[in-house]
């Protein structure tokens, strides 16, 4: 199951949750079910031309037949996997932090399964992509990944939240991320390949360093002294 009872709204309806969300969001950016509210009433025709690309990509048709989902009944293996796999290193970027696997909030406003388990999907691989781009968890490395999340699906949120996160920098936050954390992200999200037509969960015990290659990756600049 994607996630709880899905609610059908109409234009006025959207237009009043998505208004709602981004206002809650920008208030409190720690709430997660208002970004996912805001990510799915305004991100509806991203969301298709995702399904679209990931119908014509052979591993991209596979996540979508076999609907695999990053909860922790499904990736608890990854904890046993050798130090050098992505699957170790997607466990010791989770454990640092406490983070679950679980805590992603359910889909609610999209129309039809499909898009649902999409929509889904780029939500529990966000995770995925934190460990290989090595980016911190906090501002200006979550700010940077939506620059990269935008580039790779167009998401309305995904701009929204880099204007609402760069909003909360300080001075010296605005120039790190600007003169060293944009630019990358820039790069990097046209460089690496389709990320959303990736499954993830077959290549947790490849090589982490061979993975990253073999998918573009470029990863994060440290942060200057």
């Amino acid at each position: 199951m994607i996630g709880g009872a899905r609610v059908h709204l109409n234009r006025w309806q959207q237009a009043a949750v998505a208004v709602g969300s981004a206002v809650g969001a920008l208030l409190d950016p720690r709430r997660a079910d208002l970004i996912a509210a805001l990510g799915e009433t305004t991100g509806k025709p991203a969301f298709e031309r995702v399904l679209e690309k990931m119908k014509r990509s052979p591993e991209g048709r596979a996540v979508l037949l076999d609907r695999p989902r990053v909860i922790s009944t499904e990736v608890s293996h990854a904890w046993d996997l050798p130090e050098n796999t992505f699957g170790a290193a997607y466990a010791k970027f989770m454990g640092s932090r406490n983070f679950s696997p679980d805590d992603r909030p359910p889909v609610r406003f999209m129309e039809t399964d499909e898009l649902a388990y999409v929509a889904m999907r780029a939500r529990e691989v966000h995770d995925f992509w934190h460990t290989l781009f090595g980016l911190p968890t906090n501002l200006i490395g979550e700010s940077a990944l939506k620059v990269i999340e935008f580039e790779q699906m167009y998401l309305p949120m995904c701009f929204l939240s880099v204007l609402g996160g760069t909003a909360r920098f300080n001075e010296k936050q605005r120039a790190l991320f600007f003169q060293h954390y944009f630019p990358w992200a820039l790069q990097a999200g046209m460089r690496c390949t389709d990320l959303m037509c990736l499954y993830y969960e077959r290549h947790f015990h490849e090589d982490l360093e061979d993975v990253r290659s073999r998918w573009g990756i470029v990863l994060a600049p440290a942060a200057p002294k």
